[in-house]
Parts: C-alpha cells; sequence; structure tokens
C-alpha cells in the first residue's frame, strides 16, 4: 500500500463511515481496485479497515465533545453519586443507558460471528452490491412513512435496543452503520437530524472496541512503512469524518435522505454491471 493509497483510503472512510452509503462497501471497492484484499488473508484487510476507523472515532469525540462529556458527567452523578430513579434522571443521563443498552447486541452478534465477519464473505461484492440495494428501499419505506416527530429527549429506552439492533445488521457489508441507525430511528419517528445524531452517538462504543480489539490483534500483520500508512490513513479519516458529520446533520434538518437512497441504489447496480463485465471480482 502506498501513501496516496492510505490517503484516498482515509477520505473514503472518513466520508463513507457517517453517511449512510456503507464505508465497508466503498472500502471494500476501492480496495480491490488497488489491489490491496488478499482472498487468501482477508484478515489483514479488516484489521487496517478496523484501525482506520479509531480516526472517523476521534472526528465523533472532538464533534460532540461537550454532548458526551455531559451525557458521561450526569449519567455517573444519577447513577453512582445521587442513586437516582431512572425515570426522574436527565435526559444525558438516560441517554447514557440508552447508549450502554442499544450497544449490547452488536457486541453479542459482533462476537458470535468474528469469524465470519473477518472472513472472505464479508468482503464480497455481490453481498456488498445486495445490502446497498435491499437496506435502501428499506430506507426508501422509512422515508414514507415516517413520522417524524420524536425529539432526543423522546427517545425512549426501547427505541434505543431496537436502533441497537439495527446498528447490528451493519455488521453486513454494504449496510452501512449509519444507513441502518437512521433507518430504524426514521421507523420509530425520530426527526430525520436526531435519528442522525443518536445513531453517531449509539456508535461511539461500537467502533471504539472494534477499534481497539483490532488494533491489538494487527500488530503482528503491521511493519514500519504499513504503520505510517496507518497512521495516515487515520488523521485523514478524522478530518473528513468531521466534515461529514457536520454536513449530514445541517443537510437533514432541511432535507430527505432520498439522495442517499438512489446513490445507494445506483452504486449497487454500477457493482452489478462491473462484476457481470467481469472487470472486478467479487
Amino acid at each position: 500500500m502506498s501513501l496516496i493509497e492510505a490517503i484516498i483510503l482515509g477520505i473514503v472512510q472518513g466520508i463513507t463511515e457517517f453517511l449512510p452509503i456503507s464505508s465497508t462497501g466503498h472500502l471494500t471497492l476501492a480496495g480491490k481496485f488497488m489491489g490491496l484484499i488478499s482472498e487468501e488473508n482477508p484478515e489483514h484487510w479488516t484489521s487496517f479497515i478496523a484501525v482506520i476507523q479509531l480516526g472517523t472515532m476521534l472526528s465523533i469525540f472532538v464533534y460532540f465533545w461537550k454532548d458526551l462529556l455531559n451525557i458521561l458527567t450526569e449519567f455517573l452523578q444519577n447513577n453512582l453519586q445521587n442513586r437516582v430513579k431512572y425515570s426522574e434522571q436527565s435526559t444525558n443521563s438516560k441517554l447514557g443507558w440508552m447508549i450502554i443498552l442499544g450497544t449490547i447486541p452488536i457486541v453479542v452478534i459482533g462476537l458470535l460471528f468474528k469469524d465470519l465477519i473477518e472472513g472472505a464473505l464479508t468482503k464480497n461484492l455481490y453481498v456488498i452490491s445486495g445490502s446497498l440495494i435491499v437496506l435502501a428501499i428499506i430506507l426508501a419505506i422509512a422515508e414514507k412513512t415516517a413520522k417524524f416527530k420524536k425529539n432526543i429527549e423522546n427517545v425512549t429506552i426501547l427505541d434505543s435496543v431496537l436502533i441497537g439492533l439495527a446498528q447490528a445488521v451493519a455488521l453486513i457489508p454494504g449496510s452501512s452503520r449509519s444507513g441502518t441507525t437512521i433507518t430504524g430511528g426514521l421507523f420509530l419517528g425520530l426527526k430525520r437530524d436526531v435519528a442522525a445524531r443518536f445513531s453517531f452517538l449509539l456508535s461511539v462504543p461500537a467502533i471504539l472496541a472494534s477499534g481497539m480489539l483490532q488494533l491489538i490483534e494487527s500488530l503482528k500483520y503491521i511493519n514500519y512503512d504499513l504503520t505510517v500508512n496507518l497512521i495516515v490513513a487515520t488523521i485523514v479519516s478524522a478530518v473528513s469524518g468531521y466534515l461529514a458529520i457536520d454536513f449530514l446533520l445541517k443537510f437533514l434538518k432541511k432535507n430527505t435522505t432520498f439522495v442517499f437512497i438512489y446513490y445507494r441504489i445506483a452504486l449497487g447496480v454500477l457493482i452489478l454491471v462491473l462484476l457481470y463485465s467481469n472487470i472486478i471480482n467479487p
């Protein structure tokens, strides 16, 4: 992997991690074109991607640092210091519980199917193209049926668990973590920008845990040259990720998600055309 390729992958990771268009799908497509994905050792690629996700994790911390600090502070005050009943806790303290409970599904499913997730099947472009198209259709249904009434303080424990289950669906390549969670939020009546904000907050534990775990496991695959590229790609993903978060939250206050729906379908169809034309391999 060259430095230029690392920069490109960092940009792709940062932008597509937060837009509902699938970072895995775009990174896999880019990796296939660059010849960076080995069918014999797909775990090397999985480790690289998980590590540069720490850059997008950093962008969440920087963008939402006040929210995260308030959630942590009030959660500790309400649950450890003052022992306040859940019904009487502050909105931020309740958000802390929701993030914890909403993270459980992806942790459990991720650990149970860890080998499958890191295997060659999850890099298969047929799977990715199918996920891009199917999840786009489901998001379109959510857009057409959603009520867009709930603000962040109206999100319930049940909502967080259901959105957490939607986040676990993102383990299927091509789905998009933000795409599945925003879709789940819309079905539950959240406003578009609220669904996106909750999606980003909910992603914090999952992305952090995944990145740290893969960082530890990937140390055996990393040499000096790759280390430099990893650092560069991670920094680039952090910057592009911050810009993507800011763009999406502002965009969804006034617009629908249909531009992303059309894009997902077009990309899914394009991948199928490239596959059937033998321009790229699955």
